[in-house]
């Protein structure tokens, strides 16, 4: 059975940031092991501040480097885009940055690959209940098996009720735990 891992980093990265952080090498042996083989091809998709860091670059750069140096993931960037607020109660301005087109990237490659008969089963590293037509169409018309990787806090119960089987991130943090 040929496995394919989507990670989406944003929800990754959040997970990680109330704990010691996450290791997506360590993440990627477990979802290994819970798949019973190798996974087949991996996906991180996130985006970036434009220009990167070096720290940026280098840990794309590491997450692109085989085992068993690194995870072997494929790396999509998107750029960052600067979303205008304005405090409703001073009327003071002030900007932040916001990811743009991650969501539709990941939808994207995964009825894609599916599509091109690349998986028969898909783990997604997400928790974003927008996913929920995608991986509908991709479990019912194209006959799929799905797999859904995510926080007991954050993952949406709509993806939850879609897929084949949910491996708790929750109960891999002792061993993907970035620290140890």
């Amino acid at each position: 059975m040929k496995t394919v891992w989507i990670a989406d980093a944003a929800y990754l990265f959040n997970f990680a940031r109330a704990r010691n952080g996450i290791d997506y090498l360590k993440l990627k042996n477990e979802l290994e092991k819970a798949n019973g083989g190798p996974i087949y091809e991996s996906y991180y998709l996130n985006s970036i501040q434009d220009p990167s860091t070096e720290a940026q670059n280098a840990f794309h750069s590491w997450i692109k480097s085989a085992p068993p140096k690194g995870p072997k993931m494929r790396v999509q960037l998107y750029k960052l885009k600067d979303m205008h607020n304005k405090c409703p109660n001073c009327a003071h301005q002030f900007d932040r940055q916001v990811q743009k087109g991650v969501d539709v990237g990941i939808a994207t490659l995964m009825i894609k690959l599916a599509a091109q008969d690349i998986y028969d089963r898909l783990i997604l590293s997400a928790g974003d209940g927008d996913f929920e037509d995608a991986i509908s169409y991709i479990k019912s018309d194209l006959q799929k098996e799905i797999w859904v990787n995510g926080a007991e806090a954050s993952l949406s119960t709509d993806l939850q009720s879609y897929s084949d089987r949910v491996l708790w991130l929750d109960d891999m943090l002792p061993t993907i735990d970035k620290s140890t």
